[in-house]
C-alpha cells in the first residue's frame, strides 16, 4: 500500500518555494532557461515557469529534454527505448539553465541530462531543481533547489503523480516486494 508523502497543496507549496529561490538566486530571470527532463521534469518545469512568470510578469524560456540515448545503461536496460520529445526553444549558450526533474536518486539521469544539454550549447551555468531528493547518490551531484528531502531505502520507490497525467497530484512511497 503506497504511503502518501505529499498532497496537492504540499506539491504546490514546494514548487512555489523553488520558483522564488530560482528568481532570488539568479537575481531575476534574465539569461535564465528552464529545461524539464522527460517525463515528470517536463510537467514540473512548466509549473515552475508559470509561477515564475506570474511573479516576474514576463515569460521565461522553457524546454524539454529527452535523455534516453545518453543514459549509461542504455544498451543494457532498454530493449525498446521510448524516445520522447526534446525541444529547447532558445540558445542555451552563456545562459543559466535550470534542469528540472521529479525525483533525484543516484544522479545518473542528471549526468545524462547534462551530457545531452551540452550538445545544444555551452551554458554559463547549470543548476538543478528537483521535487524530491531521496538520497543514495552514486555520482557527485547535488540539487540547488529541493522541494522535499525524503530518505529512502533501496527497497522503496518514490512515485510522483500529476494531474497532467490524469491523476491527482501526490507523491507516494511504495515498498518493492523483496525477492525470495
Amino acid at each position: 500500500m503506497p504511503k502518501e508523502l505529499l498532497d496537492s497543496k504540499e506539491i504546490k507549496r514546494a514548487l512555489t518555494r523553488i520558483s522564488h529561490e530560482v528568481i532570488e538566486r539568479n537575481k531575476g530571470i534574465d539569461d535564465l532557461c528552464l529545461v524539464g527532463i522527460q517525463r515528470g521534469g517536463v510537467l514540473l518545469a512548466k509549473r515552475i515557469a508559470s509561477i515564475v512568470e506570474s511573479i516576474e510578469d514576463r515569460s521565461i524560456d522553457t524546454g524539454t529534454l529527452d535523455i534516453t540515448f545518453y543514459r549509461d545503461d542504455f544498451h543494457q536496460a532498454l530493449k525498446q527505448p521510448v524516445v520522447k520529445k526534446t525541444d529547447i526553444p532558445c540558445s542555451i549558450t552563456d545562459k543559466t539553465v535550470v534542469l528540472v526533474d521529479d525525483v533525484l536518486f543516484t544522479g545518473r539521469s542528471i549526468r545524462a541530462a547534462m551530457d545531452a544539454l551540452i550538445d545544444f550549447g555551452r551554458p554559463a551555468q547549470i543548476q538543478l531543481a528537483v521535487l524530491i531528493d531521496r538520497g543514495h547518490r552514486q555520482l557527485p551531484i547535488r540539487p540547488d533547489y529541493v522541494g522535499k528531502n525524503i530518505p529512502t531505502s533501496f527497497n522503496e520507490r518514490i512515485e510522483v503523480e500529476l494531474e497532467e497525467d490524469n491523476k491527482r497530484d501526490r507523491v507516494t512511497l511504495v515498498s518493492k516486494k523483496k525477492k525470495e
